[in-house]
Parts: structure tokens; sequence; C-alpha cells
């Protein structure tokens, strides 16, 4: 068992006088250094927190799957929803642009630029949440079209938007045309 230890002392030592005298000091510190200024600027870079990358998209046994009507305001493929993340307050007893009984319209909210098919024009469209009771949990539509990192918060759409209100809980959204864009 002895001869065994010295073998691997005397494969340790060869190796690693071999890799001082191929390798600087500074080279080490250099890489040491660009490792730790890494690691520390990793945690400000910009993410995303849909979960959208973990699900497959593939087209079923038949080719690719028809595209839906974007002109469906009860289906999140509706031209408006390009940015849209929430529930739809037209499955949740209000409209497009009016909120359900029992709910106000958030105090503040974000906005996204959509292309009407019908037109070919882009509107501004303002997305606001419903606040004042739970969550709805129909009908829920997350897109990104264009999306800001969340240091750009007037186009992020995964903040609560009922904080600002008198009730913080969340109900559903809805999506108001402003102008052309």
């Amino acid at each position: 068992m002895a001869s065994f230890h010295d073998w691997i002392d005397r494969f340790a030592q060869r190796r690693l006088r071999r890799t001082a005298q191929s390798h600087g000091r500074r080279s080490l510190i250099g890489k040491l250094g660009a490792a730790m200024v890494g690691s520390a600027v990793l945690p400000m870079l910009p993410f995303d927190r849909s979960g959208q990358f973990g699900t497959a998209h593939a087209a079923g046994a038949g080719g690719a799957a028809p595209k839906p009507d974007p002109n469906d305001p009860a289906k999140c493929e509706y031209w408006r929803y390009c940015a849209f993340d929430g529930y739809l307050c037209t499955c949740c007893g209000g409209s497009l642009t009016q909120c359900p009984p029992g709910t106000e319209a958030s105090k503040v909210s974000w906005v996204g630029t959509c292309l009407n098919p019908n037109d070919n024009r882009h509107y501004l469209v303002s997305y606001n949440d419903c606040c004042g009771k739970s969550s709805c949990g129909q009908c829920l539509c997350n897109n990104n079209e264009r999306e800001r990192p969340g240091y750009r918060l007037g186009v992020h759409n995964d903040i609560n938007w009922c904080m600002a209100n008198t009730s913080p809980m969340f109900h559903c959204t809805t999506s108001v045309i402003v102008g052309l864009a």
C-alpha cells in the first residue's frame, strides 16, 4: 500500500511541477480575477422569468397546426395581446376594455406596440390589470413580443401592477388601444 501512495505522490508532484513551469502565476491570478468579476456581474444581467423556454413547440402528426384567428378576443392570439401577460378579462366577466364588476383598473400599466393584421398598422396598446379580487384563473395568456427586461418597467409585463391600488390582488387584464404607434 505504501508503494501505491508513493506512486500517487510522485505522479502529483510531476504534474504540479510541469504545470508550474508552463503556466505563470500572473495567468493564474488573471483567471481567478476574471472568474471573481464574472461571478459578481452575473446577477446584474437581465433574465427571462416567463418560463416559455422550458416547453417544446413541435408540430402535430399532420404537419404544422393551422394559425389561430388573430381577430378573436377570447383567444391569446388576438392581435391586441402581443405584449399581454395575465388572465383575459373577456373570460372573467369583463370585456376588452372594462374590468369585471367588483374590480378596479390599476393606477399604473404597461404598454405594447401591436400590429393589426386587418389594416397593417401598429397600435399602442395599454394593458391595465383589474384589481380587488383574487386571480380569475381562466384564459391565461403570456405573450412577450418586444418585451424589455425588468429595468424598463413601462414595457415589462411580469410585474403585479395592482400594487399601486388599495387592494393589491390581481384578477385579470384588459387591453385598451391608446392610438397609432
